[in-house]
């Protein structure tokens, strides 16, 4: 066990340490760093309580408390602020980590004012002066997380919306490892309460110290938050962003954009798309298309949301569809894939994902059912 902290502990600073250094480094990336230090002095913390060095440096007991309550807050702003494309925190931003400070006030008595054997006993249990407030934290350290996963699943939910309203090809800027990290994180802070409740409610006997099994997880969490979060890139950089608008909460009402202009402009996208067919360039996004145009990325989103009932996304990639059915009709020499590239698609993965949600059928399915 010893071997897994260690790793553990060495590769949050290492990551920590790549974060800092990173050319062009957003917020986020700060965000990251700071979380993955967090948790290498959490582990550090961990391996010295477990290696007995407590006993011999009493005055390590509980400095850490209160830092479960920073991964909640961290995700939730990691993901925030990947999502907003800013470079600074807003004051508010700092109350997430209000229990962290009341937590290190409330016990400061206990850090400054108990003796190294006071601290033994309360350690031990030997003394009820935090039990109860013990109690209360254990809660905390178990609802926190998932109070906080569930608003990062709605950030996530928002930014989904955000890419598909304004990229055409989502593949190397979505965050859906983070969807899958939040997972892994509820994963974690599950199997905490399962063995909280066994243990201390049922009173089920582990033959291993059981904290072990939520300190692992964390371990090996450590090396898919650090790997992608180095990965990750700045999505927003260079590229001007509308909010997605939707029409059924009457967001239209108030617009500048006249119905007859609207439905001009309408007609010249489409006469556009056929004619001059702009999404043959993998990296259309609405920007772009609405320079061609002419005309501002909100009446252009307003457009297509309004006539065509889809997202930017999906506008874009029902011509890439169909042209790539016009060209293996017609060069069915050449390979699927050759196929997807010249139609505007960026990777093979991408193509077969968007051709079925619009086909409701694999490429070779669909191709194979043709006269």
């Amino acid at each position: 066990m010893d071997m897994i902290f260690t790793i553990g502990i060495f590769t949050a600073l290492f990551f920590c340490i790549l974060l800092l250094n990173k050319k062009n480094k957003s917020l986020p990336d700060k965000i990251l760093s700071m979380w993955m230090f967090v948790i290498s002095i959490h582990l550090a913390n961990y391996y010295i309580y477990s290696n007995g060095y407590w006993e011999i440096y009493p005055h390590l007991i509980g400095i850490t408390v209160p830092l479960p309550f920073f991964y909640g807050p961290l995700l939730y702003l990691y993901i925030q602020y990947s999502i907003k494309g800013v470079q600074r925190l807003e004051r508010r931003d700092y109350l997430h980590f209000l229990p962290i400070l009341l937590t290190y006030l409330y016990m400061f008595r206990f850090y400054f004012f108990y003796t190294a054997e006071e601290k033994h006993m309360v350690d031990k249990g030997l003394v009820d002066d935090f039990s109860t407030f013990s109690n209360f934290l254990v809660l905390a350290f178990i609802i926190s997380p998932i109070i906080y996963a569930v608003y990062s699943f709605r950030l996530l939910k928002k930014h989904k919306a955000l890419i598909e309203q304004n990229f055409s090809n989502t593949e190397n800027i979505n965050l859906n490892w983070l969807k899958a990290f939040i997972w892994g994180v509820a994963i974690i802070f599950i199997t905490v309460i399962i063995v909280v409740i066994s243990r201390d409610v049922v009173g089920v006997k582990y033959p291993f110290d059981a904290d072990f099994i939520f300190y692992t997880l964390i371990v090996f969490s450590i090396l898919g938050l650090g790997y992608f979060g180095i990965k990750h890139e700045n999505i927003f950089t260079d590229n001007i962003i509308v909010e997605v608008e939707d029409e059924s909460k009457g967001s239209y009402k108030t617009s500048s954009l006249k119905d007859d202009v609207a439905s001009e402009k309408h007609q010249t996208l489409i006469k556009m798309m056929k004619e001059q067919k702009p999404y043959l360039e993998p990296n259309l996004t609405l920007n772009i298309l609405a320079e061609q145009l002419d005309i501002s990325i909100h009446h252009l989103s307003q457009i297509i949301n309004q006539f065509e009932g889809q997202n930017f996304n999906d506008f874009v990639n029902k011509y890439r569809v169909e042209e790539f059915i016009e060209r293996a009709k017609r060069d069915s020499h050449f390979s699927f894939l050759a196929l997807a590239l010249d139609a505007g698609f960026n990777s093979k993965s991408t193509f077969n994902a968007v051709f079925k949600k619009h086909k409701g059928i694999t490429p070779s399915q669909y191709m194979a059912d043709l006269p």
